[in-house]
């Protein structure tokens, strides 16, 4: 079943939809059971984030269709933002 990025942004007010968003930078690595992904897109500052059960084939250069909210993260005491996805397609 294909989800509606549209259905999904009327239901809940703070999230976000972009299409053909060029991806810069794709890194994945393992947390626990899960491998987590970081996207860098061009044009903006802030990490992309989202966690798979698998590794997927590299999106670098490719253009994504994703929807997202922003979220702050601590690290080391420190308060910063990034976008956590919650859909991702190849655009």
């Amino acid at each position: 079943m294909q989800s509606d990025p549209h259905k999904l942004v009327e239901k809940n007010k703070n999230l976000t939809h972009s299409e053909l968003m060029k991806v810069m930078s794709h890194v994945q690595r393992e947390q626990g059971e899960w491998i987590l992904h970081t996207l860098m897109i061009e044009g903006c500052d802030v990490p992309f984030k989202f966690k798979r059960k698998g590794n997927y084939q590299s999106l670098k250069g490719a253009r994504v269709n994703m929807t997202y909210y922003s979220k702050q993260e601590i690290v080391a005491g420190m308060a910063f933002d990034i976008m956590k996805v919650v859909r991702i397609k190849r655009g």
